[in-house]
């Protein structure tokens, strides 16, 4: 089979032609229905050889959904057929994080060499996916796996950036959404379904900022010189009780350290390497700075469920898998609305 592979360290993916897996004892193969185009994709193409312990080539792709192909010895509770979405995060599935669900603070990743399929291991970008155990498959339903395959990530990480700060999102509090593209757009629509805060979508882009007042948003602030005093204004100088940073630049996390509100917290999705000089005063008083991580299988469930109630949809582009190197480009340039998602069948 064709699959899309990472070679060389700083350098483009590949196309390669790979054996299809076959899964042994615990395994389960997944046809691959939809394989999510993600910007941490993209830093990953660019790291220095040592960022991360993974050996090379791997298939790249972590934001995967697909229907069951074939079940290695043991496998029991799915159905060959069966669509399904794939956990990203995978970890020992034995430690203490692991058995609570959120393998992806498995304490154990470091041993391990690869945090998960199209991150260390083989992921989605291939017309199939070898996946380790049936405890990272969650069934769809109804659910389409092409417009499911964000939901493992552009929507789950989101949606646990919002859930730990439920307790900061009543009404009357404010929450400011920064870059409104894969992540954001799904960020804009979980605050709609499952709180009652007011949102603000901040973006370059005009585009993507139609994009989050058409999913939600209840304010648009153009990312320019005076969008704090804008969000200042919006909020009647309280600021907002959460930020959703999902680019990470030095100017994002700035802006959002500027206008959170005391005991509020400013959340860093994206990985663009801004640093921010922490320090007395650089923020309000008991404000936090966090950087999460993904998230839980429980997680996942619940936001499976708020896309079969159709609370929550990804706004999908759809390409085939020759079409890969072409996506990212088009994701590097910010080409891309909503999500890209790759059908390699």
């Amino acid at each position: 089979m064709k699959a899309y592979q990472l070679v060389e360290w700083q350098q483009p993916p590949e196309f390669r032609d790979v054996p299809v897996p076959e899964p042994g004892p615990g395994e389960v193969l997944v046809k691959v229905g939809g394989a999510g185009a993600c910007h941490s994709d993209l830093h990953l193409m660019e790291w220095p050889e040592g960022t991360f312990a993974f050996e090379l080539p791997f298939t790249i792709g972590h934001e995967n959904a697909g229907w069951v192909e074939a079940l290695g010895p043991g496998v029991t509770g799915l159905d060959v057929g069966e669509a399904v979405a794939v956990y990203g995060p995978w970890g020992c599935g034995r430690c203490r994080a692991c058995r609570l669900g959120r393998e992806n603070y498995c304490e154990r990743a470091a041993e391990i060499g690869a945090l998960g399929g199209g991150l260390g291991r083989d992921g989605g970008m291939a017309e199939y996916l070898l996946v380790p155990s049936a405890r990272l498959l969650l069934p769809l339903g109804d659910l389409d796996p092409k417009e499911a395959a964000p939901l493992s990530d552009a929507a789950l990480t989101p949606y646990h950036a919002v859930k730990r700060n439920l307790e900061r999102l009543v009404p009357g509090s404010a929450c400011v959404v920064i870059g409104v593209g894969g992540l954001g757009h799904m960020a804009v629509q979980i605050l709609r379904a499952v709180t009652a805060t007011q949102i603000i979508a901040v973006d370059l882009d005009p585009a993507k900022l139609e994009l989050a007042r058409a999913v939600g948003a209840d304010e648009v602030v153009p990312s320019d010189a005076d969008a704090a005093a804008t969000i200042r204004e919006l909020t009647h100088g309280l600021g907002a009780s959460a930020v959703l940073d999902f680019v990470g630049a030095e100017p994002t996390i700035e802006l959002g350290a500027s206008v959170v509100r005391p005991e509020g917290e400013v959340t860093v999705v994206g990985l663009a390497g801004g640093t921010f000089p922490f320090r007395f005063g650089a923020m309000p008083w008991d404000a936090a700075l966090t950087v999460p991580y993904w998230g839980s299988t429980i997680e996942l469930m619940e936001v499976l469920d708020l896309a079969r109630a159709g609370k929550i949809r990804s706004h999908v582009e759809e390409f085939s898998l020759d079409d890969a190197p072409d996506v990212y480009e088009r994701l590097r340039e910010g080409k891309i609305d909503g999500r890209a998602v790759v059908v390699p069948a």
